[in-house]
């Protein structure tokens, strides 16, 4: 595949993933994400799960390149889960915010690890 073929193709699943991201985002019922912001935290960790199964497969494929950088890096945010933990922190709802940042992270990493372990085994 050529570099502008694959460029594309990163391009075109980017798209994919950042409409799949809206979608699960906003299907959650508003008195949900009214009280948390469980969309991007299960968006972010199924987001590192799967990356993980990706580099653990350690497929050498322009494929690999199409789903890890163009759908998931679409789908999975940081920028928005950051914004979500400073909401969270001026509406002084402080153990939500600790959970949603760090926690985040937290989980995030042990699933991209779990991913990989599952993928190479």
């Amino acid at each position: 595949m050529s570099g502008a073929a694959l460029a594309i193709g990163i391009a075109f699943a980017g798209g994919l993933g950042a409409a799949a991201r809206h979608l699960i985002d906003t299907s959650l019922p508003d008195r949900v994400r009214a009280r948390f912001p469980w969309g991007i935290m299960l968006i972010n960790l199924t987001g590192a799960f799967a990356l993980g199964v990706l580099v653990g497969l350690a497929l050498d494929h322009p494929v690999a390149s199409v789903l890890s950088i163009g759908f998931l890096g679409g789908y999975t945010t940081f920028s928005t889960a950051s914004l979500d933990s400073v909401r969270l922190l001026a509406a002084r709802r402080y153990l939500a915010a600790l959970w949603n940042g760090p926690g985040m992270l937290i989980l995030a990493t042990a699933l991209a690890v779990l991913g990989i372990v599952l993928a190479r085994s």
